[in-house]
């Protein structure tokens, strides 16, 4: 069943959810005439039957023809479960929309704006004939006022802005007869494509995606017919792999970037099949072949230096594969990589599975990757949440296949992430500490947890914007914020950010959670508490929300109120509120709404060791 079939037989609203597996490894042309019907589809007809299913709202502006956008991003984001609710702009209405708050995308309230820019922008606004410095002149006054328009437009909006830089195609540069003015112009069109990358360093809602990077990758940047006849200035590839490229950015938003890359060993890692061919037999860098492998080898490393927990799932033996991974000398990885191998002869569903309760995170945050299409099925079988990558014989196309879903792309990486496989395989460490104890009480007491909940500061904005970002099962509202929502309530005199930070016997957690209060009147509001997985069941989200109990108390408030927003990530924390002395004060737009009459606070569990810098602040 394909997508455009189900629409012919009503059933694509009924049976959204299961679009993304029929779109999964889907062809150009199968994409495209999925994206054709998806943008015709009512979001409201697909959260009747599946109002769980995450939408994003998403205005398109720009200077050329918007129309065939939308398909491309609609099935970009049903790729990857997501619903997209869009508004389009007008032919070359972008000023208009971005600099007027009457404007439609201002009235959309959009999650994000995609200002679609294309070379036209700039050579519609030159004289007959032109030269380089007529081009340098356009460009110097484009970039100020495309600055401008981002400046205010997210200084007045929550959306994320996205840009992209322009093309040059060639057609514009053989205008030019002489060398030394076609260097000029190139030059000034770098320039100004490098000040339209670094808007999104200077600016929190901005994103710039870099078009040069997917033109590489041999895809026509226009298409002479259409840019004339329908003012459609980039080609309808270079439109597809850009909505790809939001689609990357749609799920970082919408809280659903991947957390951990787990790989196959045999015919992945290495050529060749270890059982068979022995450790002396097996490709690693010897050869064309090796040589591929072993590139992979590296960028895997890349990725999982970033924060990306790295994991292997083999059918092997494990002895044998420990002393690859600590003797072959040309391996690129090595054991203390991974923050766990497991080689074992179990179904590799089983083994991701139980590899998912170890780490304590849900089998939706992995990307499995594996030559093997028999075993790929399997997965996507019994785990559909898994993102399954597959490869096939061929490893040089191995680290394509991998990159080309941006499954952990970020907007900023932060010091904690480069320190997440450690911490992650320190927690591995806790948890065989556990087994040696008869009793949770008794492996507490041992663990000599020491907890730091303090006001944030600006040099904590991207970490705390990063965990309402990627916290799906401990987050009691699943808001996301952005830094510069984070930003904001940091500014805000009503308002309270505060960062949790841990440590233990086997080393520092890093901030693990952040909690957002706000002042109304006599009522202090917790907007949100958050904390990571990797420190569930250890007495700090007790500790911590204690400790905000009594800092209301002491500042004179009537009562503490929070809200509880069911999402289908966060159920284990449904009752937190009630379990914590709170009741149950009725619903708000969907919320459920709990208050503390501060008449009795729990102690800090006996077991941990809290320092409170909030007590200190005063109101």
């Amino acid at each position: 069943m394909s997508v455009t079939e189900l629409h012919r037989a009503g059933r694509l609203a009924a049976e959204y959810p299961a679009v993304r597996g029929l779109l999964d490894g889907a062809d150009p042309d199968t994409l495209r005439r999925a994206g054709q019907v998806l943008a015709r589809l009512d979001p409201a007809a697909v959260l009747a039957e599946h109002p769980d299913v995450p939408v994003l709202s998403v205005a398109v502006t720009g200077h050329g023809t918007l129309g065939p956008l939308v398909p491309a991003v609609a099935v970009e984001l049903a790729r990857h479960g997501l619903l997209g609710r869009f508004t389009t702009g007008d032919f070359d209405g972008y000023v208009f929309e971005l600099s007027d708050p009457e404007s439609p995308i201002y009235a959309a309230d959009p999650d994000v704006v995609l200002c679609l820019l294309d070379p036209e922008v700039v050579f519609d606004e030159l004289p007959s004939p032109w030269t380089a410095a007529d081009v340098e002149d356009a460009l110097r006054a484009k970039v100020r006022l495309i600055e401008s328009l981002a400046q205010r437009f997210t200084e007045t909006t929550r959306a994320t802005l996205v840009l992209n830089t322009l093309p040059l195609p060639s057609r514009f540069t053989s205008q030019l007869v002489d060398y030394r003015s076609r260097a000029r112009l190139g030059i000034a069109w770098r320039t100004a494509c490098s000040e339209l990358l670094r808007l999104a360093q200077t600016h929190d809602r901005v994103v710039t995606i870099d078009l040069d990077p997917l033109l590489a990758e041999g895809i026509a940047a226009d298409d002479a017919r259409l840019g004339v006849y329908t003012g459609l200035h980039l080609s309808p590839d270079l439109l597809a792999r850009y909505a790809r490229e939001v689609g990357h950015l749609a799920r970082n938003l919408t809280g659903r970037t991947k957390k951990a890359l787990v790989v196959d060993l045999d015919g992945t890692l290495w050529g060749g099949v270890l059982g068979d061919d022995g450790i002396e037999g097996i490709e690693v860098a010897g050869g064309y072949r090796g040589k591929a492998f072993q590139a992979f080898q590296h960028a895997v490393k890349q990725i999982a230096g970033q924060g990306v927990l790295l994991a292997a799932v083999s059918k092997n033996d494990a002895e044998t594969v420990r002393e690859v991974l600590r003797d072959h000398p040309e391996m690129a990885l090595r054991e203390d990589d991974f923050v766990r191998v497991v080689a074992n002869w179990r179904p590799k569903h089983d083994n991701l599975a139980e590899l998912a309760k170890d780490l304590n995170l849900s089998t939706d945050a992995f990307v499995f990757v594996d030559d093997s299409s028999f075993e790929c099925g399997l997965v996507r079988h019994a785990l559909p949440g898994v993102a399954v990558v597959a490869l096939d014989t061929e490893p040089a196309l191995h680290l394509g296949r991998l990159l080309a879903d941006g499954w952990f792309d970020v907007r900023e990486l932060t010091a904690e992430d480069r320190q997440r496989s450690d911490r992650y395989r320190e927690d591995l460490a806790r948890k065989d500490f556990l087994d040696t104890f008869d009793s949770l009480q008794a492996y507490l007491d041992e663990l000599d947890v020491q907890v730091r909940l303090e006001p944030a500061d600006d040099a904590g904005v991207p970490r705390l914007s990063q965990i309402t970002l990627r916290t799906n099962q401990f987050n009691l509202t699943t808001e996301r914020l952005q830094p510069a929502d984070v930003r904001a309530r940091l500014e805000d005199p009503d308002a309270r950010v505060l960062s949790v930070r841990s440590e233990d016997r086997f080393g520092s957690n890093g901030v693990v959670g952040a909690i957002f209060l706000r002042w109304d009147g006599p009522v202090l509001s917790v907007e949100n508490f958050l904390l990571s997985c990797r420190v569930f069941s250890r007495g700090i989200e007790q500790a911590c929300l204690s400790a905000v109990l009594r800092y209301a108390a002491a500042a004179g408030a009537e009562r503490v109120r929070g809200t509880y927003r069911p999402s289908p990530k966060n159920t284990r924390v449904r009752d937190f509120y009630q379990r914590n002395g709170f009741a149950p004060a009725g619903e708000e737009d969907g919320a459920s709404v709990f208050v503390h009459d501060l008449a009795e606070i729990a102690d800090t569990p006996s077991h941990l060791r809290l320092d409170d810098l909030l007590a200190a602040t005063g109101r």
